[in-house]
């Protein structure tokens, strides 16, 4: 339930052959630098490096207030709104929007992801049509800086990395002001109650409730 193959559909991606290179999506957190810095010259006419290894789509709208470190790519009708600041190693699909004050780091971003509001999200994956509330982060480093295991239940996944994020599968929704501590896995079209602090693996289909209860979908 926390592969690639599990979480994603990659017909959504500019990243799509590198992600298949791997089983697991925290294995490509490591490569994201080089890959953007790989696809940026081939993306054609239709991007403009506005600055060095920063690629922005002719038809994305950049407000004057954001910062676009580099590498990054920006995709087709994308919004980087006002004072958003993207730090770096940041590959943002088609039709996505980063919205005022928020903060990427290392990440990908499926096309049609909304990060709308206050939202800081660092060395994660975010898939297609997944949404953060405003206020919702993900905290990529543990407070013992030791390295991130993946929780589910009983089972333990080391994936030995300092940094580590969350992988949010297709149609995740996250709620107003969570937290999905480092190492989280939401599946697909799973939602997240606002205010929740989230831990270890949400299977697909299901609701993280206030309490940290976890029931499926009605109808699923």
């Amino acid at each position: 339930m926390y592969t690639i193959q599990d979480l994603y559909d990659l017909d959504h991606t500019l990243a799509a052959e590198y992600l298949s290179r791997f089983t697991y999506p925290w294995e490509a957190l490591a490569g994201i630098k080089n890959l953007i810095l790989e696809l940026g010259p081939t993306l054609g006419e239709e991007y403009e490096e506005v600055s060095p290894h920063v690629w922005v789509h002719k038809t994305a709208k950049v407000f004057p207030t954001a910062y676009l470190g580099e590498p990054c790519i920006i995709g087709p009708r994308t919004e980087v709104r006002h004072c958003a600041f993207i730090r770096g190693s940041a590959l943002v699909g088609a039709d996505c929007v980063v919205g005022n004050s928020v903060e990427l780091k290392n990440v990908i971003l499926f096309d049609h992801v909304q990060t709308p509001h206050y939202n800081y999200v660092g060395d994660s994956i975010l898939g297609y049509y997944s949404h953060m509330g405003a206020g919702s982060i993900t905290s990529n480093v543990k407070s013992d800086k030791k390295n991130v295991i993946v929780h589910n239940g009983t089972e333990q996944i080391k994936t030995g990395l300092k940094k580590f994020g969350a992988m949010l599968g297709d149609y995740v929704e996250v709620g107003c002001n969570s937290v999905c501590n480092p190492g989280t896995v939401i599946g697909r079209h799973s939602n997240i109650y606002p205010t929740s602090c989230v831990r270890g693996v949400v299977p697909a289909f299901c609701i993280w409730k206030n309490s940290g209860e976890v029931v499926l979908k009605k109808g699923e």
